[in-house]
């Protein structure tokens, strides 16, 4: 379980994240939508162990990742895998090596356990066979495929999903919608994603928290967030320009 108390995040003066408090529960994908700029990125790499809040508290189990030491932070990274927006793929490795990064940095396996768990990652986001294939080779649907294969490679118990379908066209974004659930319903992986793309919010996540201005201003199940009477949940889940979000952001 993910559970953030009170948290605050200040860059320069800015509020970017303010008294936020959100539980994330075991097995289930809470999706966090807003626009651009409202904080939602910022939370995900504070849950991540990424970027350190000013203050407020953010438990992953029963480790608070505010208060540890970096040594005892890296260690708690390792249950969790990071899905970044644009893949951020190593550019001179082959998919193989890829998604061996992280198996190869922090354990001493054997060259053919690695190569094992290498192409049953890739097997499950649908990618076999293409180990040997460079980044460029790859379409950007595949490119995400292939960053999602290497967030699991080490086995994480929870997946940070950093707008996951941004950049892809309707039917490859269908597939990664599909995948992200197949590792819900099959593997139990706990999941946060941070997006402002409305039909895959609603098709993939249990849960929706509304960040605005760095604030969270309703949390709920899909319907629950359909039928809120916020005036900014509404505008931005119908893409309205009339209301309080500017579309000028």
């Amino acid at each position: 379980m993910i559970v953030i108390q009170d948290l605050h995040y200040v860059v320069g003066g800015r509020h970017i994240l303010k008294n936020v408090n959100l539980t994330v529960h075991v097995g289930e994908t809470l999706a966090v939508m807003g626009a651009s700029g409202s904080g939602k990125t910022s939370l995900l790499k504070i849950i991540g162990g990424l970027v350190r809040p000013t203050a407020g508290r953010v438990y992953v189990g029963e480790s608070d990742l505010a208060r540890m030491s970096e040594e005892r932070l890296n260690r708690v990274r390792l249950v969790m895998g990071f899905v970044f927006q644009y893949a951020a793929l190593f550019d001179s490795m082959t998919v193989a090596e890829n998604v061996a990064f992280g198996l190869r940095r922090h354990f001493n396996y054997p060259r053919e356990t690695v190569a094992r768990l290498v192409e049953e990652k890739l097997r499950i986001v649908g990618m076999e066979g293409t180990g040997h294939l460079l980044p460029e080779q790859l379409s950007g649907g595949m490119q995400k495929r292939v960053g999602l294969a290497r967030a699991l490679a080490m086995d994480p118990l929870i997946l940070l999903y950093d707008e996951p379908t941004s950049g892809l066209d309707p039917v490859t974004t269908s597939g990664i919608d599909e995948l992200m659930m197949h590792l819900r319903d099959h593997y139990g992986v706990t999941s946060v994603m941070v997006s402002h793309h409305i039909p895959s919010i609603f098709r993939v996540a249990d849960r929706i928290a509304m960040i605005y201005n760095g604030e969270i201003l309703a949390v709920g199940t899909p319907e629950e967030i359909r039928q809120s009477d916020n005036e900014v949940v509404q505008q931005f889940i119908h893409g309205s320009t009339q209301g309080p979000i500017s579309g000028l952001g």
